[in-house]
């Protein structure tokens, strides 16, 4: 794959036909960032196969009966739903009696049910179902027509809508990227912020290029869009292009792996609706020739200040918590001297955090996260005013956290890894009317909430649903998924090499104590617990070391 970034379009038509041409071909993708508009295109050749459309693992089902019809209905087990969709391709295994079904073949779904399902085949002459069998999902194999550049600027099909309430906007944008490619062409140099002749000159270019797209002409074109896309057109602004980065590296992923879908194949985003609310005149636009120049462009020097006196609370510095320290440094937060960032993780550094957590290396393995992760964004920014604090944000420590610090707070930014500290901090957040950034990532996923007091919800004002869980005497007597085995597997372990031992500690330590806990304890709990206990000092004693490593591998 390759990626090209700031190109004019000639350049781009160049480079994407020989990509598109070239045998096999080569995965080509263009992404461009102007103030607060963005653009990806992707190009990966006249036929693509995308192996695994969204990274799901397989959906698997234990069979209760099949029936002998046309089409053949498949019962499965009620302890658990189906996931399975019509038109899913599924296979069968260690069916007994109806064993024409083992052979490996994907089968299409219909008909799909909670518990239940049809395929299309007759299987009126097959075995007679007696017991067993596995139904596994397939995942089929997607091919993909992708068209040149040159061909999809002028037929560019379906745009992929990044924001549904904007349904009209990405033809929008279309267009204003062509209008800006031309502007650059005549006047080598993107339009100046604020500049109303500019202003002038790159909506008249938008009106030229739309008159001339006849099949996609629009009907009318936003004025003030454009002008906003004109004046931030020479920005690139760092929250921008750490997001833009992001979504080109994931399509370079897919273009190397055939592992998800890939974009097909505009994709435009603006976010037009952070600019101020107040009009900006020209002066406030000006550069004064400092590292925030490309911010002032777009926001004024106005919001920019205030943002360098924000007093920030960042809780976590894990994957997310390092990328925010570091645009939050880029961007000038709590830089100046009214201004402050704090930053909180009672964690340390380990080995598998370095692939990514990228504020950290080898060398700061056993360190604690919070207090690298400030060091590494004051690398970044040195007028960055921070301070690291290796404190969990929990009832325990609001003496550290107290009301003064609270009340002190502009905005809350969370990156934490567990629900129950996203509670707690939601909950601190709509008790002193503080704005919080809220996110989480797994896997390819992710989530994004922004609360802000008397406006939008908070965090805890939605639940999700509970997470499904295995039935623990279908884990223990009939486990038939790899949920179920690993549910097993893991209650097998603590029960030997963790409950035991402690409940065999508790009794050498204190027998008398320990008596009169089973004498409180229900008979059905104590006789088990005692048996445990009784079982591990005599049938399973190990005298030396290599007598428990023996017994632990038995």
């Amino acid at each position: 794959a390759v990626v090209f970034t700031d190109i004019d379009l000639d350049k781009a038509y160049e480079f994407d036909d020989y990509c598109h041409n070239h045998q096999p071909p080569i995965s080509f993708i263009k992404s461009e960032v102007c103030g607060l508009f963005g653009s990806v295109f992707c190009d990966f050749g006249p036929k693509f196969t995308v192996l695994d459309v969204d990274g799901e693992d397989p959906h698997t089902g234990i069979i209760a009966s099949i029936s002998n019809d046309n089409p053949a209905l498949i019962s499965c087990v009620d302890d658990e739903r189906l996931e399975f969709q019509d038109g899913d391709l599924v296979v069968f295994s260690e069916v007994h009696g109806m064993t024409e079904l083992n052979d490996g073949k994907p089968r299409k779904v219909k008909n799909a049910r909670p518990f239940s399902f049809s395929i299309e085949e007759d299987t009126s002459n097959f075995g007679i179902y007696v017991k067993g069998g596995i139904v596994t999902q397939v995942k089929e194999p997607k091919v993909l027509c992708f068209k040149a550049l040159r061909d999809a600027m002028t037929d560019p099909g379906e745009f992929l809508l990044s924001d549904f309430s904007k349904f009209e906007r990405p033809p929008v944008l279309h267009l204003a990227f062509q209008a800006l490619d031309k502007f650059k062409k005549d006047h080598g140099r993107c339009p100046a912020a604020g500049c109303e002749e500019d202003a002038q000159s790159f909506l008249k270019i938008a009106a030229a290029i739309n008159e001339a797209s006849a099949d996609r002409k629009l009907d009318t074109i936003d004025e003030k869009l454009f002008r906003q896309f004109a004046s931030g057109s020479r920005a690139v602004l760092n929250p921008m292009a750490a997001m833009f980065g992001g979504i080109v590296g994931q399509e370079v992923v897919k273009a190397c792996s055939g592992k998800f879908h890939p974009l097909n194949q505009f994709f435009y985003f603006d976010s037009v609706e952070s600019l101020p609310t107040y009009p900006l005149e020209p002066q406030d636009l000006k550069p004064s020739n400092n590292r925030y120049d490309a911010q002032v462009s777009v926001f004024g020097s106005k919001l920019q200040k205030k943002m360098e006196e924000a007093n920030t609370f960042v809780v976590g510095s894990g994957a997310l918590g390092c990328e925010f320290l570091k645009n939050l440094a880029l961007m000038g937060v709590s830089c100046s001297s009214k201004g402050k960032l704090t930053i909180t993780d009672d964690d340390i550094i380990e080995k598998s955090n370095l692939s990514r957590q990228f504020l950290f290396r080898d060398w700061n393995i056993g360190q604690a996260k919070s207090t690298v992760a400030a060091t590494a964004a004051s690398a970044i920014n040195p007028s960055l005013h921070i301070d690291a604090l290796q404190n969990r944000a929990c009832p325990d420590t609001e003496n550290v956290f107290h009301d003064t610090f609270w009340e002190g707070l502009d905005v809350v930014i969370n990156a934490l890894d567990n629900v129950n500290a996203r509670m707690y901090m939601d909950m601190r957040c709509l008790y002193f009317q503080k704005p919080l950034l809220e996110s989480g990532t797994l896997g390819a996923k992710c989530n994004t909430q922004m609360v802000i007091p008397h406006l939008t919800e908070n965090y805890g004002a939605s639940r999700d649903p509970p997470e499904k869980q295995a039935p623990m005497c279908t884990v223990h007597s009939f486990p038939h998924n790899i949920d179920h085995c690993l549910t097993w597997a893991r209650s097998e372990f603590e029960g030997l090499l963790e409950k035991t031992p402690n409940e065999v500690n508790s009794f050498l330590s204190n027998p008398a104590q320990y008596a009169a806990a089973m004498r409180k304890a229900g008979d059905a709990q104590a006789r088990e617990l005692l048996e445990r206990v009784s079982e591990c000092l005599n049938k399973d004693r190990c005298s030396t070391f290599d007598d428990c490593i023996s017994w632990a591998r038995l």
